[in-house]
């Protein structure tokens, strides 16, 4: 019996070891049952409660040594099923034999402790099933997005109709208007598109690149060129231009004050986005997601220009745009958080597994099983972000009267409670094991609060940089689509100003998603295994030095202390 032991114990490893190889090569490992947990864990699945049927130990060893397999004596028959004589922490207390038994006295062994079976370098089953979750999370987002894609393609496919039958068919003045808009709107719209996607890529590969040059770059650039823009814009001393100019200036002052505010905070993003962007080297396709949205966007977007020249032969042409526009702003918000899926799902699985994913079939889950959380954390994840700028705000009037505090602590109860169930960091636990939006910012945030990294994700400032970035390049693409549109058709600079800034920014933030999943892999991978090699000191040193007072940090503001206890 002494000798049966051994093979035992060689098979389970020799399991383990097709099955981390499986997980290697596919990536995609399926889960074995309960059976092969227990296998995996040392354990034996003993159906039927075999074990309880006797009351002495001794008998139950003795049925066992009767019950060897006539075919391989390395086995025990148990209740017509075979299964390998490894012990599991809950029969922990039956002996093992170390020589032959025989009628008149077994000699006993002291068992391992149950944790010794447990294979330290092979996942556990557990992990490999929620890794390859084959669930598709948050339906009815995914019903509502596909429905409203539905109804989009078909609002879009009949406004080209009544524009081309508008030019054919319709009176001369509103042929005229459409021809006006032919030939002076929709070139300026698809060179704003192509001047946008050069801009995008140019600034991922920069950022991939220099990222210590380009955090500081990013945050003075996009205050000079949104307050070029504005300049410029007044200048064409129209009431239209005049009006825009200004919001692009007073854009540029709050931007010029954020830029000095988190001027502390620029080192340390510097250092993370270094580290997080390490691991892309390793993945020459890891960009093809992004070239594939950015294709389809810009695609999609040229038949929205066309569908707006048709909404002004249709009723209520300005009620037409502005559904047109919040269409085009969810569908291109979902192509971002695709291709932000696609790639933290890549460097999740590096980060926790080891393992050299394969790019398409990333991209493969993120449009069917995580498409639905796609599009539930595309409608509010934007509207966190915003809210997050306006807590930060809030917390300005702390030291101000109790009547205006009063006012905004029922706000910022609300967004202590939208902070936990629902945030950026979400994608990755999306990406990685298939929950949906708000159970993963649940846990994410958890695995956080574990790991006392509240105060480091609450200063991060990658999500505006890749911000300023797009703003950067709405900007640049409304300098020169302006600077074209008031030389030839005046009384069209204002609209397609705020048309080519919208276009620019969206474009880029699709570009964007790739050095932004990276660090946000960075951050919940760490926090889920601080001990992984792959991770060096950055974010414990920082830690250090937070909680020593010698790194100041500004962190959103949940409720405040004095009234966490009401």
């Amino acid at each position: 019996m002494g000798a049966a032991a051994e093979p035992a114990v060689e098979r389970e490893s020799e399991g383990g070891g097709r099955g981390a190889k499986e997980e290697e090569v596919e990536g995609e490992v399926k889960s074995g049952g309960e059976e092969s947990k227990d296998v995996e864990r040392g354990e034996v699945g003993f159906h039927g409660g075999v074990a309880g049927s006797y009351q002495n130990p001794t008998d139950f060893r003795a049925s066992m040594l009767q019950s060897l397999d006539s075919t391989n004596p390395l086995r025990i028959v148990i209740n017509g099923g075979t299964r390998v004589t490894t012990p599991s922490p809950a029969h922990a207390s039956i002996p093992r034999s170390t020589h032959p038994p025989s009628h008149a006295s077994v000699p006993r062994s002291t068992p391992p402790p149950p944790h010794a079976s447990v294979p330290r370098s092979t996942p556990t089953p557990q992990s490999i099933a929620t890794l390859n979750s084959r669930n598709c999370t948050n339906k009815l987002s995914l019903f509502l997005f596909l429905l409203h894609l539905v109804i989009a393609v078909g609002l879009v496919g009949f406004l080209v109709f009544k524009g081309v039958q508008g030019l054919i068919e319709a009176s001369e003045d509103i042929k005229r208007k459409e021809k006006a808009v032919l030939k002076y709107f929709v070139p300026q719209a698809e060179v704003a598109s192509f001047l946008s996607i050069t801009l995008a890529f140019a600034w991922q590969k920069a950022v991939r690149e220099w990222p210590k040059f380009m955090v500081h770059f990013i945050l003075w650039s996009a205050f000079g060129m949104s307050l070029s823009a504005g300049v410029l814009l007044l200048c064409f001393q129209t009431a239209p231009t005049d009006g825009v100019g200004v919001c692009f200036i007073a854009f540029a002052i709050g931007n010029g004050l954020y830029a000095c505010w988190v001027s502390q905070r620029t080192r340390f993003c510097c250092s993370i986005f270094l580290k997080s962007l390490e691991p892309v080297s390793k993945f020459p396709d890891i960009n093809q997601p992004t070239y594939a949205m950015l294709g389809a966007g810009f695609l999609w977007m040229s038949l929205w220009l066309l569908a707006v020249i048709g909404a002004l032969n249709f009723y209520f042409p300005p009620l037409i745009i502005i559904v047109l526009v919040l269409s085009l702003a969810w569908v291109t918000e979902v192509m971002r958080n695709i291709a932000n899926i696609t790639v933290s799902r890549v460097i999740a699985l590096y980060y926790l597994r080891g393992m050299q994913s394969t790019t398409h079939i990333c991209l493969q889950r993120a449009l069917t099983y995580n498409l639905g959380s796609a599009c539930f954390g595309s409608l509010f994840v934007p509207t966190i972000e915003a809210l997050r700028i306006v807590a930060r705000g809030l917390n300005l009037l702390q030291g101000e009267d109790e009547f205006m505090f009063s006012c905004a602590h029922c706000c910022l109860r609300v967004m202590d409670f939208i902070f936990r169930h629902g945030n950026g960091w979400a994608f990755v636990q999306i990406a990685a094991y298939g929950k949906g939006f708000v159970k993963a910012s649940q846990d994410t945030w958890e695995l956080f609060e574990k790991q006392e990294m509240e105060s480091i994700v609450d200063s991060d400032i990658t999500s505006s940089i890749c911000f300023l970035t797009g703003v950067c390049s709405g900007s640049i693409c409304v300098i020169v689509v302006a600077a074209w549109t008031v030389t030839v058709h005046g009384s069209f600079t204002a609209t397609i100003s705020l048309l080519a800034f919208f276009i620019g920014y969206l474009m880029t933030r699709i570009a964007m998603a790739l050095p932004h999943a990276c660090v946000s892999c960075y951050y919940v991978c760490y926090a889920e295994n601080p001990e992984n090699r792959l991770f060096d000191k950055t974010i414990k040193d920082h830690l250090n030095m937070i909680k020593s007072e010698q790194e100041v940090v500004a962190p959103t503001p949940r409720v405040p202390i004095r009234f966490r206890s009401a």
